[in-house]
């Protein structure tokens, strides 16, 4: 069992990664095995919908290689859910995070099934404001890809400048240790069904154009 934990701030070790590190901690307690993976602090061309990705000889790698996008695609791929993490810019997730997910999501074809039943949730870290309409946009990854939204006693954001911050944001903290708590009884549930998954529908695309 394990998650994947992605911070999208530029901030390697900042307020976003301290958040994700009482997740991690929490979820070793719960024995789900997790990681966190860096992705903000460096560039990151967003995607240009080139679909070289979905060609059947690439298997889902994203031709722009000079990041972290595959090796997270195919840590994803393997693992039983995800947790997107950003601080907060201008009322939405960081701008590399924002490029670093959406060729994540498209390369890994959540139009067509690959991570369904994956678990997803998000995270969101501000000095003050814009956290949930950031978390409103991290969610909608989820939602089309056909991943069940974990969620915890309250909208997942933590407050604060500095680490030290988010320690004290006493609330925050324990809504991310119920998220992981959450997170890793799904998993579990998961595992220990025998309930099979839904086979699913023949794809079929609509443009609206008359």
């Amino acid at each position: 069992m394990k998650v994947v934990l992605v911070n999208g701030s530029p901030n390697r070790n900042g307020c976003t990664f301290t958040g994700l590190s009482i997740i991690k901690e929490q979820l070793e307690k719960n024995n789900v095995n997790s990681e966190i993976y860096q992705v903000g602090n460096k560039p990151v061309i967003g995607c240009t919908g080139c679909n070289v990705c979905r060609q059947p000889d690439k298997s889902g790698n994203c031709v722009y290689d000079q990041d972290m996008v595959n090796i997270v695609a195919k840590a994803l791929l393997e693992a039983d859910g995800i947790i997107l993490g950003s601080a907060v810019h201008f009322a939405s997730a960081t701008g590399a995070a924002t490029s670093f997910f959406d060729r994540l999501f498209y390369c890994t074809s959540g139009f067509f099934g690959t991570l369904r039943f994956k678990f997803g949730a998000a995270i969101v870290s501000c000095r003050r404001g814009g956290n949930s309409a950031t978390f409103d946009q991290l969610n909608k990854y989820f939602s089309i890809s056909q991943m069940p939204i974990v969620s915890s006693h309250y909208w997942n954001g933590i407050h604060g400048y500095t680490p030290e911050d988010v320690y004290a944001d006493k609330e925050g903290v324990r809504i991310l240790q119920t998220l992981a708590d959450n997170m890793a009884y799904l998993i579990k549930c998961k595992h220990g069904s025998n309930v099979e998954i839904p086979e699913p529908h023949p794809f079929v695309m609509t443009n609206f154009i008359r």
